[in-house]
């Protein structure tokens, strides 16, 4: 069903039968032009006219789709073109002007659990930094089966691509986080975290240090759901992303409970066992080879930190000169949690256009494949409006 290839031997041996250095550049004859455009012109592609089509593909009753062999690795097919169209803030605030936005959000619900995950994903590049995709897809409902597909999808990759699709979407947007906060997302969250995946860890422990270093409060919310325990144990995880990610917000935790006293305001037992851990990864830092050293920079500061935090004094490492090694920066610990904040450029961009009607234009890309969508079905079956309203009411993620 794709599109065949650019004819890029063609157009190369062309190119080199054209270009002498050592002649004068000679004038094309009308047949060499004619030829040469139709080459490159089969490399253009309108992206407002496909994103169209994909639209059109999308509101097409699943029946219909199937009785002339689209199958789901086809439909998967064409949302990673609409993806790549999408990555453009201009084209992803069109899709719901063309009307592709909802059909979209109706894939979330998809009986395909590869169609599911990659629906998130590309709603997750939609609302990315992008202030008015994320008002749309919220007046969309689209926060609700993205939730939905996070807490309770059978599939652990669309489970992850929901999380990660909920976290571009409330990033940055006061009405996302009150949303995921009464929907009981932190419980979600904390439920991730039991998850045999570490991919799956990694992003809610990513989600849930944004939420804390956001909403200082939310602290206690936490606390009182038992997150404690929860990330005391990941902190000993054979990931390291995952034991860092545990640190971090363990470390947020502490700097909440500062003014407190941070070991004291925890149960006794509590705060045995967390130092009991720090204790275990200081020796097993300590261990490391210096290669590994390296690598493990971030945890090494984090646990310095979170000792210093928690017991008002340095950690061991500092003693063994393990905090800050010569190949490191000479600075102090740093701001640990700065990379895990994407910074907001296309947001920017997003307000440019805020209140105008962006320009469309043309990109040049490889033409994936174009599902026909076969004759149209009754009136009373073809709209897709119906099964996409229906599904727009799930979820929205990466």
């Amino acid at each position: 069903m794709a599109k065949e290839g650019p004819n890029w031997d063609g157009l190369l041996k062309w190119s080199l039968s054209h270009a002498d250095a050592t002649n004068p550049p000679r004038n094309l004859s009308e047949e060499d032009r004619k030829w040469f455009m139709e080459a490159m012109q089969a490399q253009t592609v309108d992206v407002v006219k496909r994103m169209k089509e994909i639209t059109l593909v999308m509101q097409t009753p699943e029946q219909v789709l199937e009785s002339q062999g689209v199958t789901s690795q086809d439909i998967q097919d064409m949302l990673d073109e609409l993806q790549e169209h999408v990555e453009s803030i201009d084209m992803a605030n069109d899709l719901h002007s063309i009307g592709g936005l909802v059909p979209l959000l109706g894939y979330l619900k998809n009986a395909h659990a590869n169609i599911r995950a990659k629906a998130a994903e590309v709603v997750s590049t939609i609302v990315q930094n992008n202030p008015r995709s994320q008002q749309l897809v919220m007046e969309a409902n689209g926060l609700e089966p993205l939730l939905s597909n996070f807490t309770s999808d059978p599939d652990v990759t669309a489970r992850t691509k929901a999380l990660g699709a909920i976290s571009s979407l409330i990033r940055h947007n006061k009405p996302g986080i009150a949303a995921f906060r009464l929907a009981n997302g932190y419980a979600a969250l904390r439920d991730a975290l039991s998850s045999e995946s570490p991919r799956f860890q990694r992003k809610a422990l990513n989600l849930i240090h944004y939420l804390l270093h956001e909403n200082r409060s939310d602290c206690n919310v936490v606390t009182e759901l038992g997150f404690p325990r929860v990330l005391m144990h990941l902190a000993s995880s054979e990931d390291g992303e995952v034991r860092e990610g545990a640190l971090r917000g363990l470390l947020e935790l502490a700097k909440d409970r500062t003014g407190e006293d941070a070991a004291g305001s925890s149960s006794i037992e509590e705060n045995e066992k967390l130092k009991q851990i720090l204790l275990e990864r200081i020796e097993g830092i300590s261990s490391m080879s210096p290669e590994d050293l390296g690598a493990a920079k971030e945890e090494r500061q984090l646990v310095d930190s979170l000792w210093n935090t928690c017991y008002n004094e340095p950690s061991s490492l500092r003693e063994k000169g393990l905090v800050v090694l010569p190949g490191d920066d000479a600075s102090p610990p740093p701001d640990v949690a700065g990379k895990h904040f994407e910074p907001p450029l296309r947001a920017w961009a997003a307000n440019r256009y805020e209140d105008n009607t962006p320009p469309s234009n043309n990109e040049k890309k490889q033409a994936p494949l174009l599902i026909g969508l076969g004759p149209p079905p009754p009136r009373n079956s073809s709209s897709g409006g119906g099964v996409a309203g229906e599904e727009n009411n799930r979820d929205t993620s990466t």
